[in-house]
């Protein structure tokens, strides 16, 4: 069949628009970011930065790979994603001192008051989105996405 003749029928459309569990959960996503864009915005902060800042939030400095599989990032992006952190000084980027050519990454000072500002913001707005839930139970949610990631 040529690509010029090649057609799918508007009912597979509207099957894919009601079914598609990839469609609902990017708009899901979309609309969840931008509720936590939304809200952390006052504190110059996207929600994926964020996120990026509280998982540095550990005892030890993470290495680039390790927080990249828990952000479910590649390197590059990842990498991408520090700079403006580390440039409003929030983030500091250091080799690690066992393979020099692996890097640790630590919240600055700065970068953990912000983190601080910004977790009562999260946590209201966590909550709010939870209620919408029409079951109540974002456990049950957070389960069927685990086992989808």
């Amino acid at each position: 069949m040529s690509s010029s003749t090649a057609s799918v029928p508007y009912e597979t459309t509207l099957l894919v628009r009601d079914c598609c569990l990839c469609l609902h959960v990017q708009r899901a996503a979309r609309a969840l970011a931008r509720r936590f864009d939304e809200a952390l915005r006052p504190l110059d902060l996207t929600n994926g930065q964020f996120s990026l800042l509280m998982s540095l939030n550990r005892p030890k400095p993470p290495g680039i790979s390790s927080v990249a599989s828990l952000l479910a990032m590649d390197r590059t992006t990842l990498t991408a994603a520090l700079k403006p952190l580390e440039r409003r000084g929030l983030v500091r980027i250091t080799p690690d001192p066992s393979d020099r050519r692996s890097r640790l990454m630590t919240l600055t000072p700065k970068g953990k008051r912000l983190l601080a500002a910004a977790v009562p913001i999260w946590q209201s707005t966590h909550q709010a989105v939870e209620a919408l839930l029409p079951d109540h139970q974002p456990n049950r949610l957070r389960a069927n996405l685990r086992a989808l990631a």
